[in-house]
């Protein structure tokens, strides 16, 4: 076996938040064929409308609530249990409107850095487009 392909385990306290160890991804592995990882948003946070161009991306939520925007309309509040799938070229928006932190599971697979392309949309925008 190659190197990066044998088991190996992690606590979730040896990788800090991307956003001052509060909010935002935390990555319990990068690759080689797929992320896997944590994220939080806090009351009032939210994340950029992005996609990706060829990877698939799944949110599975463990507390709190998140409405979710999906080709510029909204499309649901997450809760506690859901889990949300996202397949390349889905534009999605999150944003933490409740009075607690949401946490959820996040998996993309496969995995290429960099596959990631941010668009300038907000709830109220007109809709979504990808060129």
């Amino acid at each position: 076996m190659e190197e990066q392909e044998k088991p190996f385990l992690i606590h979730e306290s040896a990788m800090t938040y991307r956003r001052d160890d509060i909010s935002g991804p935390k990555y319990l592995m990068r690759g080689p064929r797929l992320d896997f990882g944590l994220v939080v948003l806090t009351p009032g946070e939210d994340y950029q409308t992005h996609y990706h161009r060829t990877i698939e991306e799944d949110f599975f939520t463990l507390e709190g609530n998140i409405d979710i925007y999906v080709d510029g309309h909204f499309f649901a509040t997450l809760k506690p249990g859901d889990l949300i799938h996202l397949p390349p070229m889905c534009p999605h928006y999150l944003i933490n409107r409740g009075a607690s932190p949401w946490k959820a599971v996040l998996v993309k697979a496969g995995f290429s850095p960099g596959d990631r392309v941010n668009i300038n949309w907000l709830p109220g925008d007109p809709a979504v487009t990808i060129t």
